[in-house]
């Protein structure tokens, strides 16, 4: 467990020394020896932000210091922190701070402060989490893929569902897929199990799922807040203390049982590519 804390912290230490370059997700996430994919993922359940929001909330902290203690140039404070004009720069910062970066110079100017990470996890018993370890061969499913800015998933994927629940386009639900492309997009499905007998909804498409080892969370409350809920157990308490396992391939699964009468009994999974060690 303290090599993976060790590695992540490394990560967050590398955004620090780095917030007046130009920083990547790749080199980031390779601080803490994860794919992009699943660094975002961790990093959201463990910090409660993207990764970007985080950078720009350092990057806000440190610029407003700047003009507070320094007579330089507006421009030049927000060259520095990766802001190609003035104009944009100000937009960020008043979003930020509620003030203007002329008004940050004042006197008794009220500025906000956002402290650098330092991950600290804590396993405390009380809380279960059921999963099982499980091998599945290849399979196929069949939906509606769109694809999604790492940045903005967590806002924009319900919508995506709303959008699919107004239609359908013959499909129950059964899973949502995420698939990384490049570490910054993914592709995520709205998908059923494919049966090679039956057409092809209008306006979807098949994927495979590779075989392999899973790791099986269940679910079980009303949703999205019992998923939730277990997603952050996952990153926070479970993989921390993961022996004689590591994470597998680029992409992850739910999967959703019917509805139940009563909100409280309703199962769902969250599924999870692994390899041996």
């Amino acid at each position: 467990m303290n090599g993976w804390i060790v590695g992540f912290q490394a990560s967050v230490e590398y955004i620090e020394q780095n917030l007046t370059e130009e920083l990547n997700i790749e080199e980031i996430a390779g601080k803490a020896a994860l794919s992009p994919f699943y660094y975002q993922r961790i990093f959201g359940a463990l910090c409660g932000m993207t990764v970007g929001e985080y950078i720009r909330s350092r990057r806000m902290t440190l610029a407003a210091q700047e003009l507070a203690c320094s007579d330089r140039r507006v421009i030049d404070i927000a060259m520095k922190y990766g802001y190609d004009s003035p104009d944009s720069f100000a937009k960020a910062f008043q979003r930020f701070h509620g003030i203007t970066p002329t008004q940050a110079r004042e006197s008794g100017a009220n500025l906000r402060s956002f402290a650098p990470l330092h991950i600290k996890i804590t396993l405390e018993g009380g809380n279960m989490l059921d999963y099982k370890i499980v091998e599945k061969v290849p399979f196929t499913v069949v939906g509606v893929r769109k694809r999604f800015d790492a940045e903005t998933s967590y806002r924009e994927i319900p919508k995506f569902w709303s959008a699919w629940m107004s239609d359908m386009k013959g499909l129950k639900g059964m899973f949502g897929v995420c698939s990384d492309m490049d570490g910054k997009t993914f592709d995520y499905w709205i998908a059923d199990l494919y049966q090679p007998w039956e057409d092809i909804p209008d306006g979807c498409e098949t994927c495979q799922i590779p075989g392999g080892l899973w790791a099986l969370f269940k679910c079980k409350g009303p949703m999205p807040d019992s998923l939730q809920t277990v997603n952050t157990q996952i990153w926070s308490e479970w993989l921390p203390s993961l022996q004689g396992y590591t994470l597998a391939g680029n992409y992850s699964l739910e999967f959703y049982l019917p509805p139940a009468e009563d909100p409280a009994d309703t199962v769902s999974y969250i599924c999870i590519p692994l390899k041996k060690l």
